[in-house]
């Protein structure tokens, strides 16, 4: 697929995923306009709720895509040493606040070094993933967010939920532009489809990788990120660029 191609198809999504929640804030807006006399006090209140959520919803897309015109761009990104577990349990309570039907678990190895990472991309990773988790699973379940040690040099974020199973068929596609699983679950979530794709874009120009693994009882995102001196981070950058 040649480049012209592939903007079309993002522009044409895009257009399609607005015009959701415009025609249905349109919808409901004309609706009480026309019969604001007929209609209930209730019946006002369901109107305009659905409104401020469709609003909110619209919001959150327009964010997502410049998100995605952002994150391309690595000069956006500013490097240095972040101690990875403080990064994390700093983003973790605002999680918590929006989802306390869930239990947020923090499992950290305090022994792990600090990592040259964008600290605010890093985080808006984590909230992306443990966001993801607590959406995607049942009231009143666990979500852990481990991290460890990996192989390779490496430190280890693994958000693990107990919600809907990942096919293997799909693991790859969540990470694409627009791309959610169809069940019962996330049906009944709204969301733009961009979330995830994000994630795998910040983590791998930060020189990480991300890999899911599921089953019916759980699922596990591993964010692997490398362990290295300014030095051979500046290195890398270098070649990189050349």
């Amino acid at each position: 697929m040649d480049k012209n191609t592939s903007q079309h198809d993002f522009i044409s999504t895009v257009s399609h995923e607005l015009r959701t929640p415009l025609t249905s804030i349109r919808g409901f807006a004309q609706t009480m306009l026309s019969s604001w006399d007929m209609l209930d006090d209730d019946s006002k209140k369901q109107f305009l709720k659905i409104i401020e959520e469709q609003s909110n919803r619209l919001i959150k897309l327009v964010e997502n895509i410049l998100t995605v015109s952002k994150s391309q761009n690595t000069e956006n990104y500013v490097f240095k040493n972040v101690e990875p577990n403080s990064a994390i349990k700093s983003v973790i309570p605002i999680i918590q606040q929006q989802y306390p039907e869930h239990k947020i678990i923090m499992d950290f190895n305090k022994n792990l070094p600090e990592i040259f990472i964008d600290k605010d991309k890093f985080q808006q990773i984590i909230m992306n993933l443990v966001e993801n988790a607590c959406k995607y699973s049942n009231e009143k379940t666990d979500v852990i967010v481990k991290t460890d040690f990996a192989p390779n040099n490496k430190i280890s974020i693994k958000i693990t939920d107990e919600g809907v199973e990942i096919k293997d068929e799909d693991k790859q596609r969540i990470f694409e532009k627009f791309s959610r699983i169809d069940s019962p679950l996330t049906r009944a979530v709204q969301g733009s489809g961009l979330g995830l794709y994000i994630t795998k874009t910040l983590v791998e120009n930060m020189n990480g990788s991300i890999i899911v693994e599921s089953n019916s009882e759980k699922t596990m995102f591993e964010v692997l990120l490398p362990v290295c001196d300014i030095e051979n981070q500046a290195r890398e950058k270098c070649i990189q660029k050349h």
